[in-house]
Formats: C-alpha cells, sequence, structure tokens
C-alpha cells in the first residue's frame, strides 16, 4: 500500500469566491508594498507621508527616498501636529523579520490618524531592486 503524503494546500478548502474578495479587499485598506510605494515617486503628490519608523542612526544609513524619520516611540499627537488630521501614513521599518512599522500603525490608529503599513520594510525595497538613500 503507497501512502500518499497530505497536500497542506488543498487539505483546507479555499474560501468561496465573494469571502475572498472581502478578505483581500479589506487587507488592502491596510498595507501597501514596495512597488506600490515606488511608483508614487515620479508623483508631484504622493497622497502620504512615507514614514521610516526606526532609529535615527538606521535611517542616516540607508532608507526610502522621500522618507521622514520619526522613530515609533516618538509617535506623538505633538509630534504630528503640523500636519492634518486627515494625512495618510505610511509605515515602514527594517523587514519582515520587524515589528516596529505595525507597532507605528496601531500608534498612528490610537492618535486618529489614517494609516497603512509598508509590507517588506527597506529589506523588502531593496530585494525589489530598489534603491536606499542616505540624503
Amino acid at each position: 500500500m503507497k501512502i500518499r503524503p497530505r497536500n497542506f494546500v488543498t487539505e483546507i478548502p479555499a474560501a468561496a469566491a465573494q469571502p475572498a474578495k472581502e478578505h483581500f479587499a479589506a487587507k488592502l485598506v491596510f498595507e501597501t508594498d514596495c512597488w506600490d510605494v515606488h511608483a508614487t515617486q515620479g508623483l508631484e503628490e504622493r497622497g502620504f507621508v512615507l514614514l521610516d519608523v526606526r532609529s535615527p542612526e538606521a535611517f542616516a544609513g540607508g532608507h526610502l527616498p522621500g522618507a521622514t524619520n520619526i522613530p515609533r516611540g516618538a509617535l506623538t499627537e505633538g509630534r504630528l501636529a503640523d500636519y492634518p488630521l486627515d494625512t495618510i501614513f505610511v509605515t515602514y521599518c527594517a523587514g519582515p523579520h520587524c515589528n516596529g512599522s505595525t507597532r507605528a500603525a496601531l500608534r498612528l490608529a490610537e492618535l486618529g490618524r489614517p494609516v497603512k503599513e509598508m509590507i517588506g520594510g527597506t529589506t523588502g525595497w531593496v530585494d525589489e531592486g530598489f534603491s536606499l538613500v542616505t540624503d
């Protein structure tokens, strides 16, 4: 008797189309990716503030073009006072192994600010072939 290996992909059925549509649409409300952020570089108005939430030292070592550095621990109402309340923030950190951008996004949401997280962080950015800058 031949033993068939388990198929972990199909063992749990895929969602029906409508719940899948709702799930993936909702996911995109909360996150963006490196390609989408990169595609905004040539725009006159990006429509969001790209927020590097790593330490100033990490930021100085290389960051995404056009990013503003506010470490996640420094995200306060006072620090954000110059930004209109409807400003969309896009947070990023070092990469998939770092949850700093998630923590920063949570903090911004707690402060009542619209926010998305850029998945991949600087690691994803470089993996996609994009360059970091050091100003």
